[in-house]
């Protein structure tokens, strides 16, 4: 007697099975992809330098003294705020 069980693979090892087929036919997406990588690594690695200065490097010489600066800006409110008033 056989024991006839239709074995389905798991959710998961579907999905891979979906996404490595899919990878290997690509003809045009690999380009496409390789330009999204490129875009991805100008975006973050290369803008990073000209946007996004290390402030408190430029500003501060000691660890200590760029702390202080930190929780000085965490713990007080900015000139001209004004809290607002509750209940109205």
């Amino acid at each position: 007697m056989e024991n006839n069980t239709n074995h389905q693979p798991s959710l998961l090892t579907r999905i891979y099975c979906f996404y490595r087929d899919g990878f290997r036919q690509m003809t045009l997406g690999r380009t496409l992809w390789k330009i999204i990588f490129l875009k991805l690594f100008i975006m973050f690695a290369v803008l990073k330098f000209f946007f996004f200065p290390d402030f408190l490097a430029t500003k501060f010489s000691t660890d200590s003294q760029r702390a202080e600066y930190v929780i000085d800006q965490l713990t007080h409110p900015a000139q001209g705020y004004t809290k607002p008033v509750q209940g109205e």
